[in-house]
């Protein structure tokens, strides 16, 4: 009796390598944490100072914020409404499901209002999203590198829409958690995942490219694995699914893409809006902060991408962060709005994460990490405070 009673104890120990694990997942977590609470404390010592401005949490649920709310509480959209002068007005069926629906749910059954529960997803999402980046860091080379995917993507450009009522804290959870399943061959995760990726933003897209080319090419070589099977039938359907609502909704075939080109603007052009945007920046001499800060990120994102490809990363996270860069570089839509669709491409900073680790100055990460942890801080003021249109 007093043999089981004392090892009873030791059986419910976890193992070293899981206390390991989460122990990584611990410090990702609360390094991701850390600096995103920093962000907001700068954006809260610089609103205060000026009256004018409205308070720190107005800031982080403004602009799309505001669309996801009016989904939460009211719904979808039942018309495409018009002007006086027979123009299209924005609509929120733009606006993918998942997020506001989960932040509606919480909403429901916290007494809690629905900014706040917007506010609590995200943050949330943001917690799950370093988790995930970890393990995939983990999964590619070791530890370390899992906790600086995870700490140099709370810092990238724009990060402050990371503190915002807004959905990439929760489509980066989800693609990340995909391509994790993925790469280990869990196929029915993947699916699922890339599912709920696709109904979160529209660069589901790059999600769905990555799951669906990997089942595809594991059917043709092995066409009794039906896991690939269900996973290649899962991925499209979150994205597809949307699409097809959104059509029937509005009585016609092609009602998504009537809502993004005609209400918001927002087409395919193959790069010549981007590229004639930076060719005339050049000779602009008033061009703005945010503008020449968007073009640095863009640039930069080719530049990773290439970096990327020779440090030979597994294919399918290339393939997905190439879609998400391609699509960032061909729309032809609020320029200045393009660095913030490369915040969900996270492959784009495992080769700085790999460059980092192979440095034997123990000051480097520090040094790297703080630095963007800094500029993006001071970055996010001038984004919500001084930038006059949405990002």
């Amino acid at each position: 009796m007093t043999t089981a009673v004392a090892a009873a104890p030791t059986a419910r120990r976890l193992r070293p390598e899981t206390a390991h694990w989460l122990t990584g997942a611990a410090a990702a977590m609360g390094l991701y944490a850390a600096l995103r609470i920093l962000n907001v404390l700068v954006l809260i010592f610089y609103a205060r100072r000026d009256e004018k401005t409205p308070t720190w949490r107005e800031l982080l649920l403004a602009w799309d914020a505001g669309w996801y709310q009016e989904v939460a509480e009211k719904g979808y959209d039942q018309v495409v409404t018009f002007t006086d002068k027979g123009l299209p007005e924005p609509s929120n069926l733009a606006f993918f499901p998942l997020y506001p629906q989960l932040s509606a749910a919480v909403d429901l059954v916290l007494p809690i209002h629905i900014g706040t529960a917007l506010l609590l997803v995200a943050w949330t999402s943001g917690l799950a999203a370093a988790v995930a980046l970890y393990a995939l860091g983990t999964h590619l080379r070791d530890r370390t590198t899992g906790i600086l995917l995870a700490a140099l993507w709370s810092v990238v450009p724009h990060g402050v829409v990371l503190s915002m009522g807004y959905s990439e804290p929760l489509f980066t959870a989800l693609a990340a958690g995909s391509l994790l399943a993925l790469l280990r061959r869990n196929w029915l995760t993947a699916g699922t995942l890339c599912l709920l990726a696709g109904l979160t933003r529209p660069t589901g897209a790059a999600v769905i490219a990555a799951v669906g080319l990997a089942a595809l090419i594991t059917v043709v070589r092995e066409p009794r694995q039906w896991r690939a099977w269900l996973a290649g039938v899962l991925a499209p359907l979150g994205l597809v699914g949307y699409m097809a609502w959104v059509g029937a909704r509005l009585g016609r075939a092609d009602g998504y893409f009537h809502v993004q080109n005609d209400t918001w603007r927002m087409g395919f052009d193959g790069g010549g809006y981007t590229l004639t945007t930076m060719a005339n920046m050049v000779l602009d001499r008033e061009t703005s902060l945010e503008m020449a800060e968007v073009t640095l990120v863009l640039l930069l994102g080719v530049a990773l991408l290439v970096v990327a490809i020779g440090e030979r990363l597994p294919w399918p996270l290339l393939v997905y962060a190439g879609v998400i860069v391609f699509i960032a570089l061909t729309g032809d839509w609020f320029y200045w709005a393009k660095a913030r669709m490369l915040i969900p491409a996270f492959p784009l900073l495992l080769p700085v994460a790999y460059a980092i680790g192979r440095s034997r100055n123990r000051t480097v990460p520090f040094v790297v990490v703080g630095g963007l942890a800094l500029v993006t801080a001071l970055t996010s003021v001038y984004l919500t405070m001084t930038w006059h249109r949405s990002f």
